[in-house]
């Protein structure tokens, strides 16, 4: 079992940054592949980025691609979203995600152990 918390989300102006931490409890931390998605309301969970076990790949969503980077620490059992030039369409519950094998992906079905969000507003 792993459980997954957020934290780093807030209000922002537009072109403004944040940084997002998971923090995961359990020993596999660092075979697991981690991905962030987010949900704005009224709208289907949205891929936006994925890591793969030991954070030599990534992949990223067209929609983040260049502003936002995913980082992992496997020492502190942390994955990261450092988002920058930040919009008012970013605006969404941004959760992480933890896939129990190795490699990254984009589909959301695959996996398995979920944080219970944490709220980033831009403001235009």
């Amino acid at each position: 079992q792993v459980q997954l918390v957020e934290s780093g989300g807030g209000l922002v102006q537009a072109g403004g940054s944040l940084r997002l931490s998971c923090a995961a409890s359990g020993r596999t931390f660092s075979s697991y592949a981690m991905g962030w998605f987010r949900q704005a309301p009224g709208k289907e969970r949205q891929f936006v980025a994925a890591i793969n076990w030991s954070g030599s790949r990534t992949y990223y969503a067209d929609s983040v691609k260049g502003r936002f980077t995913i980082s992992r620490d496997n020492y502190k059992n942390t994955v990261y979203l450092q988002m920058n030039s930040l919009k008012p369409e970013d605006t969404a519950v941004y959760y992480c995600a933890a896939r129990t094998t190795p490699y990254e992906t984009g589909n959301y079905a695959l996996y398995t152990y979920w944080g219970q969000g944490t709220q980033v507003t831009v403001s235009s």
